[in-house]
């Protein structure tokens, strides 16, 4: 026997109906705002992540040396690579550019509630527009995306703020600050003790009057108050977009699960505008369930010429938290149209029914292990068949075959040639 690796995970038919019946929302959502599905690479070179980060990130990618000697990675995040993308056909590309994408990513990381080292992401972002339309149609697609899934406001939330906010609070103080790393505490604020928060503002070059000043004035959320304390076009600028994009929210359909959060930070670098998180709203899944903001300096990092972006990733594993915890998780089973049962030398009249039921698009099953009456009727009970076909030698010989629901028990001999006949579904009330 061997064990699985730590971190990841194994998906059995039961529980991966549940999967594809989320993930098919998620992605029918997307296509309903005209966002195009893209296919990429599981591997990129790990360079694009060490150049913008350093080597010690290293310790977080499955990273290796291929047979030609490339330092490459599996791809631990989407954005660098869409970025790649994007860089490589900037000219052929319509603008703005909406893309789609639902795959496995690797981090190697500390393995906890919602947080594995194989994990899945559908990847939403639209490149080539700063307009605060394009950052609302991302709020409204995840929130037309969540409702899809059976959720309400009750159950979620989005907490919405801006990084140039919190960069220009900051830049107010006449100090040598690294904007990143206050940023970066900012992200841990919810996650650490206040006495941590307020060291790490301090190592990041505030006093500790400043420290407990900013980190005050930042939980309060009043934009007036920032915009009083922080006097400067940068951050006047900021709060205007941030309402501007709310503005936008509203006409979309998405104001009502936005919830001004200027503690919510987004802990990557690259983030450059508006940024939210989505949480539970009672607090039960403790961690945020997925988070997006504006990246507009990314292309220009890779290569490109300056394109505005702005994206959201929901994980699959943390999602699922929270349909549980809100109960509308998808039911963890198989199902099945029809059961065509044989009983006999009746494959060829078997086989012919199935073709017809699958031709009309319905899960049709039939004996392929040579297996008797009562283990077929057993294993269409086990793939919940909503109803059997059973082509049996004598009722062929009378041109029948029988239909039984098996919710019911019911069942009924019907001509073999009206069976499907022209119906669409047919079940055994279109006999009775």
């Amino acid at each position: 026997m061997y064990d699985r690796i730590k971190g990841f995970r194994d998906f059995y038919p039961g529980e991966m109906s549940s999967r594809r019946a989320t993930t098919d929302v998620l992605e029918e959502t997307a296509r309903e705002y005209g966002f195009r599905e893209i296919g990429t690479p599981a591997v990129e070179r790990a360079e694009m992540w060490t150049d913008k980060s350093g080597d010690e990130i290293v310790d977080e990618l499955y990273s290796f040396e291929d047979q030609s000697g490339r330092h490459v990675t599996l791809t631990p995040e989407l954005t660098p690579t869409v970025a790649r993308m994007v860089v490589a056909k900037q000219q052929e590309l319509s603008k703005p550019i909406k893309w789609v994408s639902t795959r496995p990513f690797w981090r190697y990381e500390q393995v906890q509630q919602g947080r594995y080292r194989e994990f899945y992401q559908t990847n939403v972002d639209i490149f080539g527009s700063s307009e605060p339309e394009a950052d609302a149609e991302i709020l409204a697609w995840a929130a037309d995306a969540m409702t899809g899934l059976g959720l309400t406001g009750e159950h979620f939330e989005f907490r919405i703020s801006h990084r140039d906010i919190l960069g220009g609070v900051l830049e107010s103080y006449d100090v040598d600050i690294d904007t990143e790393a206050a940023i970066r505490a900012v992200d841990k604020s919810d996650k650490i003790s206040q006495v941590e928060y307020h060291d790490l503002l301090i190592d990041a070059g505030l006093s500790a009057d400043q420290a407990a000043e900013f980190a005050d004035l930042i939980a309060e959320g009043d934009l007036e108050a920032v915009k009083a304390f922080a006097d400067t076009e940068r951050v006047t600028a900021a709060v205007e977009n941030l309402q501007n994009v709310l503005d936008a929210a509203e006409d979309f359909g998405a104001r009502e699960y936005c919830t001004i959060s200027l503690e919510t930070a987004r802990g990557l670098d690259y983030y450059t505008g508006v940024v939210f998180e989505c949480f539970d709203s009672t607090g039960e899944v403790s961690r945020s369930i997925f988070g997006g903001g504006r990246y507009d300096d990314l292309i220009e990092s890779f290569g490109g010429q300056p394109t505005p972006a702005v994206g959201v990733a929901p994980g699959h594993a943390t999602l699922s938290l929270l349909l549980q915890r809100a109960g509308v998780w998808p039911e963890e089973e198989v199902t099945t149209d029809y059961y065509v049962l044989q009983i006999g030398d009746t494959r060829a009249e078997a086989a012919r029914i199935v073709r017809d039921l699958r031709n009309r698009g319905h899960v049709v099953e039939t004996d392929v292990a040579g297996r008797s009456f009562g283990a077929q009727l057993n294993y269409a009970d086990s793939i919940n068949a909503e109803t059997v076909v059973i082509a049996g030698e004598q009722d062929l010989e009378n041109d029948e075959v029988t239909i039984k629901d098996m919710e019911s028990g019911d069942q009924t001999q019907v001509s073999v040639d009206a069976f499907p006949g022209d119906l669409e579904r047919p079940t055994l009330s279109d006999f009775e």
